[in-house]
């Protein structure tokens, strides 16, 4: 069996035994956390941060968690709106004027956090290096008109949720999506999450690894269709691993960290808004979150889907996974987060590892109740 370091409750036991199961069957590494009332009851990891299997993952490694990135994107959203800077049901114009052109002047800033807003990509070819560049991306997007009529349907925004909902949060603060993000949010908490990585902390990546059979050349495609959720970016697990991606801020999902900073952020959402002493929101402004937004078919994903204010709604939890494994969870009504951040990649319509991981966590919390 893997060996696992870090440390967990007896209760949850079944958590690092799922760990150990997945880098049994052949995961390279991954760092597990379970967070109850914004402390942790698991916060584990194991196996190897480069494919050669050389290096240990280590209790300070760090991974990109691509659209995981866009719990944190919300949570920014949801402070700013608590703190009565930001309406969400008020047109995106408002806070951005240049916007309301091409007909999006009916776009409201919840239709940006439920994927409803008929932006689900960019017109004309985009190439990782366009991501780069924040200005053109953002005013491409102001320019553009709407694929269908907003707030009618959704369609997952992949990339272009994160540049739309940081605009609006740059417009607000004057601060870019990450420089907010690490100011009032992973700051405060002490969290190692990072939007835009700076180059002292490259040391400590868990590059992603591609699938089995497949290279750095692997782009995700969306389940049930043709088409990658990144749409006209066509983003390659080598455009993940490079320098440039660590640096730049892309939102929806250029975050990097490991599941112990993945938890302890969305701990806020757990516990109303307020972790170890540290008031992010309010209880009414954390609820926000799982007010449905949308419920039917996504567009782009193919498949039955609900959203809230920047969070999927699955039964009475919320939370989201990205490309390549990363997931979180929140269960509010336990005041329970989990967190699962690997680095080995697997095909999207076989990837189960973050439900096996939430199940295991579930275990513990019977017991805890009992």
């Amino acid at each position: 069996m893997a060996e696992i370091q870090g440390s967990y409750d007896d209760l949850f036991s079944a958590v690092p035994g799922a760990l150990a199961d997945l880098l049994d069957a052949g995961d390279v590494g991954a760092s597990v956390a379970v967070f109850v009332d914004g402390e942790p009851v698991v916060d584990v990891w194991g196996g190897f941060t480069d494919t050669d299997r050389t290096l240990p993952w280590q209790r300070d490694t760090i991974a990109g968690v691509w659209s995981v990135t866009k719990t944190m994107t919300a949570l920014c959203a949801l402070v700013l709106a608590d703190r009565g800077e930001l309406d969400l049901t008020a047109p995106v114009a408002r806070y951005w004027p240049e916007f309301a052109a091409a007909g999006k002047d009916g776009v409201l800033v919840r239709h940006l956090l439920a994927h409803t807003a008929g932006l689900p990509d960019w017109d004309g070819p985009t190439t990782a290096e366009d991501l780069y560049d924040w200005p053109s991306a953002t005013a491409r997007l102001a320019a553009q008109a709407p694929q269908w009529e907003p707030g009618t349907a959704a369609g997952y925004h992949s990339l272009t949720q994160g540049f739309l909902v940081g605009e609006v949060v740059r417009r607000i603060t004057g601060r870019g999506l990450g420089e907010f993000f690490a100011d009032e949010v992973a700051g405060p908490l002490g969290a190692d999450f990072h939007i835009g990585l700076s180059a002292e902390h490259d040391h400590r990546v868990a590059l992603s690894i591609p699938p089995l059979s497949r290279d750095e050349d692997y782009v995700s495609s969306a389940p049930g269709k043709t088409a990658p959720p990144t749409a006209g970016a066509g983003i390659r697990v080598r455009d993940g691993n490079s320098v440039a991606w660590r640096r730049a801020e892309i939102p929806a999902a250029s975050g990097f960290g490991n599941a112990r900073s993945v938890a302890l952020v969305q701990s806020v959402m757990a516990c109303g808004g307020t972790v170890r002493g540290v008031r992010l929101l309010s209880q009414a402004g954390s609820a926000r979150a799982w007010e449905e937004q949308f419920r039917g078919e996504d567009r782009l994903l193919g498949m039955p889907m609900r959203y809230g204010m920047g969070y999927g709604l699955f039964g009475n939890t919320y939370g989201w996974s990205g490309w390549g494994g990363a997931t979180v969870m929140i269960e509010p009504d336990a005041r329970m987060a989990v967190s699962y951040v690997p680095n080995q990649m697997r095909e999207p319509g076989e990837d189960y590892r973050g439900l096996e991981v939430v199940m295991a966590a579930y275990d513990g919390l019977k017991g805890l109740r009992a």
